[in-house]
């Protein structure tokens, strides 16, 4: 009996059902536009008892109802929300954002529509039947006091008593199962008409894009900044260890070095994560550029004992602000493997094209001290590429002439 029961009166079939309670609950204020149409229309002063004029009002209604979800884009996701909820869909099949273009709306139209439509019909029959039913049910026991109750003389026959139950019982089982059969097409055709369009789909591949580019440039944010910082800390405390009793003035300026490091180490890191928190919320410390940072970068590198020349025959200044910030970050990031992998004198120079209009970046350090990668590394150069790439510009890194060189080649237009 229970498994027989269950299509019409589970747990699933009564969520639906108070999803079209709900709808005939929204169908209501067009049903009172309806009857402002048809009272004068038919000159009609009883509109509200009238059950013909009650129901043509609600088919004049549900026009209008379409038309409303037609205009408000956010009719869509409001549906989608409660069919998930109440209908037992999977939320993957609907969509979430508002219905944007003529296909999305003519849809969220026609579910809307259908979703008050079958929703007033099934929400007047349960507060119809039920009366009904329970009248009918409770006949038997109300027919001793029917002279009483004032109950016509038909009602107290035997076949009346007999017929009557039963008739309470068909009804009060037809609305369940009309309850359940729309119930169920509304749940069939809700992916259909809720479901994303491909200009949906598309929206959602464009935004996860651009989440996964986020997440991308903050990785190369850590690792340019953060990995820098470490490898050249380490070389500065080493350094300062090995002169500590021979030299104890080059130790004091590798400790400063080591002070500063970590200390602009640390804004990067807080930048990086209130863009995490906050999406780029104000008040993060801003991010270096070659023109602001690059002599300091050099001298904090030089701390650590190892011999840098540099030669710049540009002015940072005069570079567009990403290309400027972007650079550095190239810059910092060819010094950190250097640092890692040479050991001694690293040179780095600058230089623009006036040809072409394009800065050109080296970084070189000799092979004869290179160290084993360590595992999991090569992440430094593919941001290089990356960096260098989005700017529309090169990377090339690899041994040439018995050295390794980095060689960098961005466009100088306004990024």
């Amino acid at each position: 009996m229970r498994d027989v029961l269950r299509p019409l009166l589970g747990r699933r079939a009564r969520r639906r059902w108070i999803h079209l309670i709900l709808g005939g609950a929204l169908a209501m204020p067009y049903v009172f536009v309806g009857e402002l149409i048809v009272g004068p229309t038919l000159d009609a002063r009883y509109v509200f008892g009238d059950l013909p004029l009650q129901l043509l009002s609600f088919v004049l209604g549900l026009p209008l109802a379409a038309l409303t979800a037609a205009v408000f884009p956010m009719t869509r996701p409001l549906e989608a929300g409660a069919a998930r909820a109440l209908c037992g869909i999977a939320p993957d099949r609907l969509a979430y954002g508002p219905a944007r273009g003529r296909v999305a709306r003519g849809r969220t139209a026609a579910w809307f529509t259908l979703h008050l439509g079958f929703g007033g019909i099934v929400a007047g029959m349960s507060l119809a039947v039920p009366p009904l039913a329970a009248v009918l049910l409770a006949l038997p026991l109300a027919a001793p006091f029917g002279s009483r109750l004032g109950m016509p003389r038909s009602f107290g026959g035997a076949e009346a008593l007999v017929l009557a139950p039963v008739t309470g019982a068909v009804l009060l089982l037809a609305l369940a199962g009309c309850a359940a059969g729309a119930g169920a097409l509304l749940a069939r055709w809700a992916p259909a008409l809720l479901g994303p369009t491909p200009e949906d789909r598309l929206a959602a591949a464009e935004a996860r894009a651009a989440d996964l580019a986020v997440r991308n440039r903050l990785a190369r944010e850590l690792h340019d900044s953060v990995g820098h910082a470490l490898s050249a800390v380490m070389l500065q405390a080493s350094a300062a260890r090995r002169v500590l009793d021979s030299d104890p003035e080059f130790a004091r300026e590798a400790l400063a070095a080591i002070e500063d490091t970590t200390r602009r180490t640390v804004g990067d890191l807080d930048a990086v994560l209130g863009v995490l928190r906050d999406g780029d919320a104000p008040g993060t410390a801003p991010a270096p550029t070659l023109a602001a940072d690059l002599d300091g970068l050099l001298r904090r590198t030089r701390a650590g004992g190892v011999r840098v020349t540099a030669d710049v025959t540009v002015d940072p200044a005069a570079l567009p602000p990403v290309l400027s910030r972007e650079a550095y970050r190239i810059v910092q990031e060819g010094l950190s493997n250097a640092l890692r992998h040479a050991g001694g004198r690293v040179e780095v120079r600058l230089r623009v094209e006036a040809a072409d209009g394009h800065l050109e970046i080296t970084v070189e350090n000799p092979l004869g001290g290179a160290a084993p990668c360590r595992p999991g590394g090569g992440h430094g150069l593919r941001g290089m590429a990356d960096r260098a790439r989005l700017l529309g510009g090169t990377a090339e890194a690899g041994p040439r002439e018995g050295a390794w060189r980095l060689h960098v080649r961005l466009p100088m237009k306004d990024s």
